[in-house]
């Protein structure tokens, strides 16, 4: 694939602390944009980082036709670029897309210009253990038009950043049983912007209340337990990996994938079905609840340590050095994604 190439005449990279990396804070120097424009894709090009125009009448800012994805690069032990599942967050980018009537991003400027794009900026790919270089790509309508209507144009722009962890300490969450996420036959399964932003003000009342994210329940009846923030469910009853079945209200988290599949490479019992909060309450007073976390591509493995239901009620659950399952599965994973030990499942590619 052919890329308009316009390099950067001058570096962030010494605004990059890389031994103090926050979330999605500094940005490397390049990005892709991607133009569709009627039926066609333009020519994409590779630009320095920067602001571009936005028309008030810009149709995603009125009626959030918006998606996004996000993946991680990983430097090698030879200093090559170690990208973890790019193709699949390019299939699930484009799953994304169909929900919110898009077209779908062809694969060669999704993926050779992902691979361009970081050639580019490889040094801004961290050195040390657990720090990578996230990648944001985000596609949305570009209309300059208000009616109620698809966009009939729209931009992919993909940018990167070094990063640290997404969360710094285990998490206090709150079962949600007021407001909902996604509902059956909604978006909830897309990663589309619109169910992020519904889902602030209700976190912002647990925050208040001293938790970090809530974990949500389905819409229908607040029983089971499906998502908690940006992160996939998982828990432990006992020596049983346990998590939410997937269905057409939960996104089908990439890292959610890998642990499942490395879970049944280590003979662990694995179960994907229902779980409702009444369950979670019985494992607890039974003493079989002994682990929880979250998880997804920004926050690898997020492990939760308290869980807070009925206004003043919380489970408190083992310190992390308790916890065998989630703690080899997430070192397993990252040893992997560094290149560390050997990829038996075929996830890693490099440039």
């Amino acid at each position: 694939m052919h890329f308009n190439i316009q390099k950067s005449v001058t570096t962030r990279i010494n605004e990059v602390d890389f031994k103090n990396l926050v979330f999605g804070k500094v940005f490397s120097d390049h990005m892709l944009v991607a133009d569709y424009i009627g039926t066609d894709w333009q020519t994409p090009q590779i630009l320095p980082y920067g602001k571009f125009l936005v028309a008030p009448s810009m149709s995603s800012l009125h009626h959030a036709q918006s998606i996004f994805e996000g993946m991680k690069v990983y430097k090698g032990r030879n200093g090559e670029p170690l990208f973890f599942r790019a193709h699949d967050n390019f299939n699930r980018l484009n799953v994304s897309g169909a929900r919110m009537c898009m077209p779908p991003v062809p694969e060669e400027i999704f993926m050779d210009g992902l691979k361009e794009l970081v050639k580019l900026d490889t040094n801004f790919i961290p050195d040390e253990d657990n720090l990578s270089l996230y990648v944001r790509p985000i596609y949305f309508a570009t209309d300059e038009a208000i009616g109620v209507k698809a966009s009939q144009n729209y931009r992919l722009i993909i940018f990167t950043t070094p990063t640290g962890a997404y969360y710094s300490e285990p998490l206090k969450v709150y079962i949600e049983t007021k407001y909902s996420r996604s509902a059956e036959g909604g978006t909830g399964y897309a990663k589309a912007a619109g169910n992020y932003g519904g889902s602030f003000y209700p976190t912002k009342i647990a925050m208040d209340r001293g938790y970090h994210q809530l974990i949500w329940t389905d819409a229908s009846e607040n029983k089971y337990v499906e998502e908690s923030g940006s992160m996939n469910l998982m828990f432990v009853f006992g020596n049983t990996l346990v998590t939410p079945a997937l269905g057409p209200s939960k996104l089908a988290g990439i890292t959610r994938d890998s642990i499942i599949k490395l879970a049944k490479k280590f003979n662990i019992a694995v179960e994907e079905r229902n779980i409702s909060v009444d369950e979670i309450l019985t494992q607890y007073n039974n003493g079989n609840l002994k682990e929880a976390f979250g998880c997804g591509t920004a926050a690898n493995i997020a492990h939760i340590q308290t869980i807070g239901y009925d206004d003043d009620k919380q489970m408190l659950l083992p310190p992390i050095s308790e916890r065998p399952i989630s703690t080899m599965l997430g070192k397993s994973l990252n040893d992997i994604k560094m290149g560390k030990i050997k990829d038996e499942f075929g996830w890693v590619t490099t440039v």
